[in-house]
């Protein structure tokens, strides 16, 4: 499923306009991203956890020229399903 379907998807269950759902698929992403951004944590109940982790600065090679390089430290995004979601999917 890609971002249209997920839209159609909402559409049809929800009973929206296709352009009302565009817009509420969007907010929340929108909503899930600049939460991240500012290092909060997105809960949601049932369906799974949304959350930053930093992770170091380290060494690696090129695979072209096994050549040494550093790889800048970064944060992350992080989703860690919830127990709803485990059950609906096993």
């Amino acid at each position: 499923m890609n971002k249209n379907d997920l839209i159609s998807a909402v559409a049809d269950s929800s009973g929206l306009s296709r352009g009302d759902a565009t817009k509420a698929v969007e907010g929340v992403f929108d909503s899930i991203t600049s939460a991240l951004a500012k290092g909060d944590e997105v809960r949601l109940v049932g369906f799974g956890t949304f959350s930053t982790a930093k992770r170091k600065a380290s060494t690696g090679r090129n695979p072209r020229t096994g050549e040494a390089m550093t790889i800048k430290a970064s944060t992350q995004p992080k989703f860690k399903a919830g127990k709803g979601l485990k059950d609906a999917v096993n």
